[in-house]
């Protein structure tokens, strides 16, 4: 008789067979930047593979058109086994970040899956691998894995891989809204991002939302010799630094009580209060005079709102030159929580310079879209049995926490289709994420494969 254990063998034993790596290469060998307009065609190739691997696994797989993105289509895969039974929603993104071609170490390939040997144990480098091929690759593998072993899952399945999270899921909420008879569900497990720490797993409930806005000074056109104008002109760079000082700190502190929550709600103090933020093995270390005074570690990339500036830019930095540049351009990001409304945000800003005299400095979204913040309530039973599930594979206490402290489009499938929501990641806080080196370990990867194929199999005995 098919067994839990059998399955997560024959799934650990693919692994270190080699199986998943080459797998994974070959997802990490296409460039699917969904930022340049250039990788159309690679995006289009990803979701070919994809459909490939769905279909070997019975599923059947649409490509569907993107109603804002042109270039980023999504993949629904679909597999019935009885309409009467349950049905899991899973999600993925294909697309990554620009690969950032020559700014990786040992000047590796970005679009190349490198193995390499580090003081602190083998890693596996190449753009895409946390974020998030291997993520959905490991989802998709432990399902199969389920199906190859026990025959059938026991329910019916919905997996959406959409290809243009990196440019804040353009086009993701119209699409899910127009066909949400399509892809209703009574569950959602997805993994994206990193987990809490390396030494066991956790659920996430939920995600902080992200804003990222275009502050942009111009006062004239072209620069104008500093000897002969210095003193006389207005350097656009330091008015804008001055206004950027008005809504955040020198500590990092938001300074606008509009740009943050009244309060860390109680039921989520109470969970986080068992989590220490610390440094793992390849990490920065955190300064703890930075952020909002009073809050801990966890409540503060958990419970809060953060404001950074990501970039800022004026006259010439690749050539410096000796004059008063014409404009300054900041973009900044503000990650948010449930409990604060992000539609306040750019009136509230525009506002606050105008009271404080910082005359025309144009502030705009510098995204087409907005990822919103969203939180299942933690007494939610699929939250306890997902915990039992993989507590029992693991044989570790997992962490639950509210939301992540990253964005993704979780309010979408929690408000708009309506189905609670599960978030398990495999990668880790170090991977590099959105910078050259984005790595995975592969002794996580393996223990997550493992913990979803149990996860799936517990699923075919009944849904929380």
């Amino acid at each position: 008789m098919p067994t839990r254990e059998a399955a997560i063998e024959a799934a650990a034993t693919y692994f270190e067979a080699g199986g998943f790596k080459a797998d994974l290469a070959e997802q990490v060998a296409i460039p699917t930047s969904s930022r340049e307009e250039d990788h159309r065609l690679d995006v289009l190739r990803y979701l070919d593979l994809m459909r490939a691997r769905f279909e070997a696994m019975g599923f059947g797989v649409q490509i569907h058109p993107n109603p804002a993105l042109e270039r980023a289509p999504f993949l629904v895969a679909k597999r019935i086994e009885d309409p009467a039974l349950p049905s899991l929603f899973c999600y993925g993104h294909g697309d990554t970040v620009p690969g950032e071609e020559g700014r990786w170490s040992e000047d590796r390939d970005p679009w190349t899956l490198d193995v390499a040997e580090t003081a602190s144990g083998e890693r596996w480098y190449g753009r895409g691998t946390a974020d998030n091929k291997s993520q959905h690759a490991i989802n998709m593998e432990a399902m199969r894995h389920v199906i190859e072993t026990r025959g059938h899952l026991g329910y019916n399945v919905t997996f959406l891989i959409e290809t243009a999270e990196e440019m804040g899921s353009a086009g993701l909420s119209d699409f899910c809204r127009e066909n949400r008879d399509m892809l209703k569900a009574d569950l959602l497990i997805a993994s994206d991002g990193p987990r809490f720490s390396t030494d066991g797993p956790d659920i996430k409930l939920g995600t902080r939302g992200g804003l990222n806005i275009r502050f942009r000074l111009e006062y004239r056109e072209g620069g104008h010799h500093s000897g002969n104008w210095g003193g006389l002109l207005a350097n656009p760079a330091i008015v804008l630094m001055h206004a950027l000082t008005t809504l955040v700190s020198r500590n990092g502190q938001i300074l606008h009580p509009g740009l943050k929550p009244d309060r860390i709600k109680n039921s989520v103090r109470e969970a986080l209060g068992s989590i220490t933020v610390k440094s793992g093995p390849g990490d920065p270390e955190i300064d703890p005079w930075w952020g909002e005074p009073g809050l801990s570690s966890a409540e503060k990339v958990f419970g809060w709102n953060t404001f950074e500036v990501l970039s800022f830019i004026t006259g010439d930095p690749e050539s410096p030159q000796n004059a008063v540049p014409p404009f300054a351009e900041a973009i900044c990001q503000i990650r948010f929580v449930v409990d604060t409304d992000p539609d306040t945000f750019l009136p509230l800003i525009r506002k606050h310079l105008e009271d404080e005299g910082f005359e025309g400095i144009t502030v705009e979204p510098a995204r087409m879209f907005m990822l919103r913040a969203s939180r299942l309530d933690p007494e939610h039973p699929a939250v306890g049995w997902a915990v039992k599930s993989m507590e029992r594979t693991t044989g570790k206490p997992v962490t639950v926490i509210p939301n992540a402290g990253g964005s993704l489009p979780n309010g979408v499938f929690l408000n708009i289709i309506g189905m609670p929501t599960l978030w398990v990641p495999h990668s880790y806080t170090g991977c590099s994420q959105h910078a050259p080196d984005e790595h995975v370990l592969p002794h996580l990867m393996k223990e997550g494969l493992e913990m979803m194929t149990g996860l799936f199999w517990d699923l075919g005995d009944g849904f929380p």
